[in-house]
Parts: C-alpha cells; sequence; structure tokens
C-alpha cells in the first residue's frame, strides 16, 4: 500500500501560531521561569521553535512516552521509555506535546508529573484532535484544532517517516 502526504497546515501558518503562544505564554509567566517538558519524539520540533519565541526564562527536559508503537492509532497502553532527568517540586511546569488525540497519554502523564510536587502544571500542544478524545485533558495553549485525520510533518511521523516536514500534512493511503 503506498502512501502520500496532502498539506494541511503551511510552514507559515504554523510558525506564525507558534509566534502567537510564544508571546502568550510570556504573558502569562511574566516574572516567572517556566520549565518546559517536552514529549519527545514528536513534540521536539515544536518545543525547540516555541522555546525561541518565549520571552522570560525556560529551563528545558524531555520525556518520552510511548502509546502508538508501528500503528496509526493509540494502543491505549501507556508506558514511560525516558524519564525526566530533573525533579520538577516548586517548578511551574510546561508540558510540550505535539499531537492530543485520545488524551489516554497524556492524562497518564499530566497525574504523574502533578505527584512530584510542581507550583503549577499546564498542557501546550501543537495540534490537538477533539474529536478524538476518550479521556478528558485540560488543553491550556492549542496550536491548531484539527480534524480526526493522520497527521505527520513538524516533528509527527508515521511509522519514523515524515517528521522533517516543515509542514502539517495528512497521510493518504493508496
Amino acid at each position: 500500500m503506498a502512501e502520500h502526504v496532502e498539506i494541511m497546515l503551511t510552514e507559515d501558518e504554523v510558525d506564525n501560531r507558534i509566534r502567537e503562544i510564544g508571546e502568550q505564554i510570556s504573558k502569562d509567566y511574566a516574572g516567572k521561569m517556566v520549565h518546559l517538558i517536552c514529549v519527545l519524539k514528536g513534540g521536539s520540533f515544536f518545543m525547540t521553535e516555541l522555546a525561541k519565541r518565549i520571552t522570560v526564562p525556560v529551563s528545558l527536559d524531555f520525556m518520552s512516552v510511548s502509546s502508538y508503537g508501528g500503528s496509526t492509532k493509540s494502543s491505549g497502553v501507556v508506558r514511560i521509555v525516558k524519564d525526566l532527568d530533573e525533579p520538577l517540586e516548586g517548578k511551574d511546569v510546561l508540558v510540550v506535546e505535539d499531537i492530543v488525540d485520545s488524551g489516554r497519554t497524556l492524562s497518564y502523564l499530566l497525574d504523574m508529573l502533578r505527584d512530584r510536587k510542581p507550583a503549577s502544571v499546564k498542557l501546550c500542544t501543537l495540534l490537538d484532535k477533539p474529536d478524538r478524545r476518550v479521556v478528558d485533558v485540560n488543553v491550556d495553549y492549542t496550536g491548531f484544532q484539527i480534524p480526526d485525520e493522520f497527521v505527520v510533518g513538524y516533528g509527527l511521523d508515521y511509522d519514523q517517516k515524515y517528521r522533517n516536514l516543515p509542514y502539517i500534512g495528512v497521510v493518504r493511503f493508496d
């Protein structure tokens, strides 16, 4: 089965929206340091671009949580592949994710992070698919709400392919 990618959101649209989110985060965290937690691998492209546009001090950490494997659908089984390097106690935490889909993975992750006693925990996602939500997750900063399509690019992948696309595209199978 062959596949191809159709552009959903252009590079300029994504770049402009990330700039707007960075401005809002900078206002909301004025006078504070924000501790960004990137959910790997997909969130790395988004967090890098977002961090460059935040004007308050930032610190970074990385976590890898998996529920997909090589499929286009979440398995519902969450496993931590890489945990954080630093403690969260007392920090203002902003989890940076590429996409919120079913909400299962993020619900589990956010509960686990709150147990580590940060001062605050908020969630920022480049893409949100509310139609796919199975578990309610509060998203504080959203780049784009998108329909229930399987998307790639800007860090999002299909079986480890297409992460490096500078836009968001929909995978179509022929």
